[in-house]
């Protein structure tokens, strides 16, 4: 899904912080929709609420990441935007580094299966260990 060329040369004459009006609108109504959601399957209504959940997800992914695609460029020209984005850029990549070592650690472990380990634990390592190579 693209956005149309005209809304695209309208948002690029935004100004920074009319930019960040314009993300947070979608923001505002798709994440009180997730809140909705989790009441409507509180109160009995499943598949109500599950539907209300994907279209709010749907929405968060499909509208907002893409006006934040095209606004970014914009909202970095913010101080307060630059450091606050740097940091969680910064922050996501040392938690995905920590995580794939971690992962490929558990994993290597995992074929090292020790002595006396109860067979359907051994069995698993195995079949992991099998279906990976």
């Amino acid at each position: 899904m693209r956005i149309p060329h005209s809304i695209h040369r309208f948002l690029n004459r935004l100004g920074p912080y009319q930019s960040l009006l314009i993300l947070a609108i979608p923001l505002a109504i798709v994440e009180p929709l997730k809140l909705v959601a989790l009441f409507v399957v509180g109160k009995g209504h499943f598949i109500a609420g599950v539907l209300v959940m994907i279209c709010a997800y749907a929405g968060s992914l499909f509208i907002t990441e893409r006006l934040f695609l095209v606004l970014k460029p914009k909202l970095l020209t913010l101080p307060w935007f630059a450091v606050a984005w740097q940091w969680f850029v910064t922050v996501r990549y040392k938690l995905v580094y920590w995580l794939r070592r971690t992962w490929t650690r558990l994993r290597r472990n995992a074929r090292r299966v020790p002595t006396g380990t109860p067979k359907l634990v051994s069995a698993l390592v195995d079949k992991t260990h099998i279906a990976h190579h």
